[in-house]
């Protein structure tokens, strides 16, 4: 996905030229079924690391878990889960190899999701260019435009997917850690 930025200038406008209404039409009744699956499989995601961090405080009860990430938003969740596995990682002087790369993917599918979520669908250009927002930094304002086609929303539910088996085989291969040091 390509981003654009243009500079700000007095009013808050999209240069945007308008789609040919039937172009339009047949994008977004694409894309729209898909910007569903993301937000429903990565509710899928969030939930199970969920319940992976309710399991690592006990096996006995969610409730300690539910109390500790009650309020917390999903990047809080990932931060959580990964200092306490780092920990479990330096306890049992073990590492798990696709460790890295599953927090590396976590957090990307909350930056996907966080984009596909809050884009002005509404405003979208003949290049498919989608509105994200405006950006301030110490050069100036700049308009964010991302270009979401239907392969990078295909793109973003598959790391959704695969995400999901990341985390499931880790945490099957962290409980095979984990009780092979209890039986020492």
């Amino acid at each position: 996905m390509k981003i654009k930025r243009k500079p700000f200038e007095q009013f808050l406008m999209h240069d945007i030229e308008e789609l040919n209404g039937d172009l339009e039409e047949a994008y977004l009744e694409a894309a729209f079924p898909l910007i569903g699956q993301i937000v429903m499989y990565f509710n899928t995601l969030e939930k199970d690391l969920d319940s992976i961090i309710y399991e690592s405080f006990s096996d006995r009860s969610d409730q300690l878990g539910i109390i500790v990430i009650g309020s917390m938003n999903y990047s809080a969740k990932i931060d959580l889960f990964k200092r306490y596995s780092d920990l479990l990682h330096l306890a049992l002087q073990e590492t798990y190899s696709e460790y890295d790369s599953l927090i590396r993917d976590l957090r990307e599918c909350g930056r996907l999701r966080n984009l596909t979520v809050h884009a002005d669908w509404n405003n979208t250009d003949l290049e498919g260019y989608t509105y994200l927002g405006v950006k301030i930094t110490k050069e100036g304002i700049n308009q964010e435009y991302i270009q979401f086609s239907i392969d990078s929303l295909n793109d973003i539910l598959t790391l959704i997917h695969h995400t999901r088996f990341k985390l499931s085989d880790y945490w099957e291969a962290r409980n095979i850690m984990h009780s092979k040091r209890s039986q020492k």
